[in-house]
């Protein structure tokens, strides 16, 4: 509210939205569709949800949002490699706030790739070169230090709709390399 009254645009991210119960969303939508907030977001913080899913879920917040004036956005991760077609999905069902970053910078598996968002737009005031230049020269030289993008272990904690933290911590052990030994261990926790 306070943001709102200061004059700048509000969002709202609802995050690890692929483990909320059906009601308590909806208890959720309900309160932020009469607040100040202007954008209600459909965040896949664990990279889980499907195509399905998100036509579900985009028709769920927009019910919400029109009726109050607000819109509707998507920030989709990638663990199972669908960031970007899910964010196509959210937006022909009628998302117009998407998330993207560059090469798909974000942690753990990363986030839509905005060079892929950006050429499936067709826009002409959409520059796809000084996005490839940034990438080439800044964001590729950080990817192996940063250790983002997809992966095994990111895979499977999306399969699993888990937070990707245990696959994090695999990745920065000694052992990252045995993709098979993080599999049992996630099958060893149920």
């Amino acid at each position: 509210k306070d943001a709102h009254d200061k004059g700048y645009e509000t969002t709202v991210n609802l995050m690890a939205i692929s483990v909320v119960r059906e009601r308590e969303l909806d208890e959720a939508l309900e309160l932020l569709a009469d607040s100040e907030v202007g954008t209600l977001y459909l965040v896949d913080s664990f990279g889980a949800l499907y195509s399905e899913q998100i036509h579900y879920l985009i028709g769920k917040y927009l019910r919400y949002a029109h009726q109050n004036g607000k819109t509707v956005g998507i920030h989709a991760h990638n663990n199972l490699e669908l960031g970007f077609a899910n964010t196509i999905e959210a937006i022909v069902k009628g998302a117009n706030m998407v998330d993207a970053s560059l090469a798909g910078l974000g942690r753990g598996a990363g986030n839509c790739r905005m060079e892929l968002l950006l050429g499936f737009l067709h826009n002409p005031k959409y520059k796809l070169r000084p996005i490839l230049k940034c990438i080439q020269e800044q964001i590729e030289p950080m990817r192996k230090d940063l250790l983002w993008g997809f992966d095994v272990p990111y895979m499977l904690t999306g399969f699993r709709n888990q937070h990707p933290r245990a696959a994090i911590k695999f990745n920065a052990s000694p052992d990252a390399a045995d993709k098979v030994k993080f599999l049992d261990e996630l099958v060893d926790e149920q």
